[in-house]
């Protein structure tokens, strides 16, 4: 019988879980960064992991601005911007305003690998940079009594009555904007909140097409707002038509009329003699008495 070899080596899937993830490690020489577990499986928004990652691998002097990191990510201003205070919040990033010795004042931003963390001294490299602030706290809110949240709580029928008030028109103007752009859809209080404006238009004699194309034509490729806050804008800014002109005081034209006496057609309010021959009737009368 064969000696049994200690030294054979096991199968490549020997040790492998039998679900999840299987990480296959590469030893990185350059390039990379490094990053705390607590960051990177933080609960919450993957886009504030996302941002946070981005942040710590570029270099000091690097541009962080909300414009700047837009022109990086696909995401808008408003989840860049609640990244970054959610990063804030958590004390892994802060933003001071700081006095130049010229006098001018500035925006530095600070990210921290740890929150609560200092920088290691660096006697070659830049002034060491001040000690983070601590987290601010929210305090307890309190508890909220039986009136307070009769008070916050909205009315739903109100809500539903401010719909039924909304001109009809004007709301099927707005809700149709869609078909024309997906990106316009409008929620029952923005459609509510927008329709006195198009109801302005319709009473000025813009045809609710017309209303469609100006609202729809040469929108922005990406949106930093709202959809209603653009749509408002608009219909805040774009000068009404001029009205219509006003109806003639000239009196209604009469019907015609068929003469009694020789069957012409003339106009009249009221039955009777044509010209001529009221005319000759005239004549014929004063001859008479002559």
């Amino acid at each position: 019988m064969a000696d049994t070899q200690f030294n054979a080596p096991l199968r490549a899937d020997a040790g492998a879980p039998s679900s999840g993830v299987i990480h296959v490690r590469t030893r990185l020489t350059a390039d990379f960064t490094v990053i705390a577990n607590a960051l990177a499986q933080r609960r919450g928004s993957a886009v504030t992991i996302g941002v946070a990652a981005y942040i710590a691998s570029l270099p000091d002097g690097a541009p962080v601005s909300i414009a700047a990191l837009c022109g990086h990510f696909t995401e808008g201003e408003i989840l860049i911007s609640r990244a970054l205070r959610e990063l804030e919040a958590a004390g892994y990033l802060e933003r001071r305003r700081e006095r130049l010795p010229s006098g001018q004042i500035r925006t530095r931003t600070y990210f921290y690998d740890v929150p609560g963390g200092t920088p290691d001294p660096d006697p070659d490299g830049p002034p060491e940079r001040p000690a983070p602030r601590a987290p601010r706290k929210r305090p307890a809110p309190a508890p909220l009594t039986a009136e307070a949240v009769r008070v916050a709580a909205p009315d739903r029928p109100e809500d539903q009555a401010c719909l039924a008030d909304a001109d009809p028109q004007a709301v099927a103007v707005l809700t149709s904007l869609r078909r024309v752009d997906p990106r316009l859809v409008l929620s029952e209080r923005e459609a509510v909140r927008l329709a006195p404006a198009v109801t302005e238009w319709l009473a000025a004699g813009v045809a609710p097409s017309r209303i469609t194309a100006i609202l729809t034509a040469g929108l922005p490729d990406r949106f930093l707002t709202r959809p209603a806050g653009i749509l408002a804008f608009r219909l805040r800014e774009t000068p009404l038509p001029a009205p219509p002109p006003a109806a003639s005081d000239r009196p209604a034209t009469p019907p015609f009329q068929t003469c009694d006496g020789c069957e012409r057609a003339f106009r009249a309010p009221t039955p009777g003699h044509c010209r001529d021959c009221r005319g000759h009737l005239t004549g014929g009368l004063l001859r008479a008495a002559g």
